[in-house]
């Protein structure tokens, strides 16, 4: 994770970089007409259900697993092959972020180790925990280099202390730093991926920009493409003003495209249509 200078709050100094002032203004903008639709004063869990199944779908797709929506929402068994496994994981984790928002500020690496635990569905010794020195790592869409268990360590250590800390950085760009380093860190043997997107809808959650998790960033990954995600992340790992500019910008994309859907699905509730 890069900084900008020896700000007090490294995370409020990416906020500065320049073209992120408007991708936050853009993604409060695309939040607030989703609640401000007449729908959601009178279904909004309803809408908060559909957005959830559809972030699992979209978080599932870019881990390999690109379901049709339809096909996820009628299968009842998720323990049949390989991207059966990842679909259901991202299920799991859709329904368990939502009951851990209490511990995260206090206690994030408790958190992604319970996601993790979740997403694997096993009971290995590998399991919800980060990597230890010489354990593989299985994410195979994801070719960057392989950071070390002790990089890992440290690197985590630092993540959390800032999210404890707290500080005046906006939501967006929290969100962003911490799916950007979970991704580059893979710190799991697996399913990091699916970990990295459900503690980025967290963030968004908890911070209050989006309570009732009815904007699925994971929708608009999906949609703007496996290689756009991955050449932003790419500016991300960079370390670079400008990588990092961009893949905040890319995440504050995702989260209008997610918002935009569940407006999509608030006017087909309204016309009576679902």
């Amino acid at each position: 994770m890069s900084t900008t200078g020896a700000a007090a709050d490294p995370l409020a100094a990416l906020g500065e970089l320049p073209g992120v002032d408007e991708s936050v203004e853009s993604v409060r903008k695309s939040v607030d007409r989703v609640y401000g639709h007449r729908v959601m004063r009178r279904r909004s869990n309803a809408i908060t259900s559909e957005a959830a199944l559809r972030g699992a779908r979209g978080s599932a797709a870019l881990s390999g697993a690109d379901w049709a929506l339809e096909e996820v929402r009628r299968r009842t068994d998720f323990s049949g092959d390989d991207e059966a496994r990842v679909v259901g994981a991202a299920l799991r984790l859709t329904a368990e972020a939502g009951q851990l928002l209490s511990i995260w500020r206090q206690s994030p690496l408790r958190v992604l180790a319970r996601l993790h635990l979740v997403a694997a569905a096993a009971k290995g010794d590998e399991v919800g925990r980060p990597r230890q020195e010489g354990e593989p790592v299985d994410e195979p869409l994801i070719e960057l280099r392989t950071p070390g268990a002790a990089e890992v360590s440290g690197r985590l250590e630092g993540l959390a202390e800032l999210i404890i800390a707290g500080g005046s950085a906006p939501a967006l760009v929290t969100a962003a730093v911490v799916h950007g380093e979970l991704l580059a860190l893979r710190p799991f043997t697996s399913h990091n991926g699916l970990v990295a997107r459900a503690a980025e809808r967290i963030v968004l959650v908890g911070s209050g920009l989006d309570p009732k998790s009815v904007c699925p960033a994971e929708v608009g990954h999906a949609e703007l493409g496996r290689a756009s995600y991955l050449a932003a992340l790419d500016g991300y790992v960079s370390g670079t003003p400008e990588g990092m500019a961009a893949w905040i910008a890319h995440c504050g994309r995702s989260i209008e495209l997610g918002a935009r859907e569940s407006t999509a699905v608030c006017e087909a509730l309204q016309r009576g249509a679902a």
